[in-house]
């Protein structure tokens, strides 16, 4: 029985050092995104909004080197930006089902398109056939943000804002529960 015990501790303590060596390896070969990715979560009454996204940074460059006017952006970086509803809400005057979406801007001079899209995928991989809803907004001014932001504010029972800032510009997407 003794001997059994041995064995079955020696061959634990291999399993372990054997994985815990593997898994340091695996982490040291990781390398730091340029964009890193970022999370948030807000509970608006009931409801849980959460948002993960990349965050590029300006890094030296003007804001509209990185998001062209008129065009379609995947509002963030790497993977599109998504965000997870736990129950149905409004975004503007858009209803939205409960569910995981991706979000996709367009600037347009002065106004913030901001696209709800049911598919998820690598941010460039924009379909407008699984938009969901587009709200426009006024883009505002305000304080510099280096690195691309997303948080909330205004919260109520009954809603909050979503805001998008990056440079000086910020747009403010509400959000209402049902």
């Amino acid at each position: 029985m003794k001997l059994f015990v041995r064995i079955a501790l020696i061959s634990l303590a291999a399993l372990v050092a054997g994985n815990t060596a593997a898994f340091a390896q695996a982490r040291g070969d990781k390398k730091a995104r340029p964009s890193p990715n970022a999370s948030i979560s807000q509970t608006i009454g009931t409801t849980v909004v959460s948002v993960t996204y990349g965050r590029p940074g300006l890094k030296g460059r003007p804001v509209e080197s990185l998001v062209p006017e008129n065009k379609v952006w995947r509002t963030g970086a790497n993977e599109s930006t998504a965000i997870t509803f736990s129950g149905d809400v409004m975004v503007g005057d858009a209803s939205i089902s409960a569910g995981t979406y991706s979000i996709y801007s367009i600037p347009e001079g002065g106004k913030f398109t901001v696209i709800i899209n049911s598919k998820l995928s690598w941010g460039t991989q924009y379909d407008e056939s699984q938009d969901v809803a587009r709200i426009t907004l006024p883009l505002q001014d305000g304080p510099d943000y280096e690195w691309f932001t997303i948080d909330f504010d205004t919260l109520s029972n009954a809603g909050a804002h979503m805001n998008l800032r990056w440079a000086n510009n910020w747009v403010a997407v509400p959000i209402t529960v049902k």
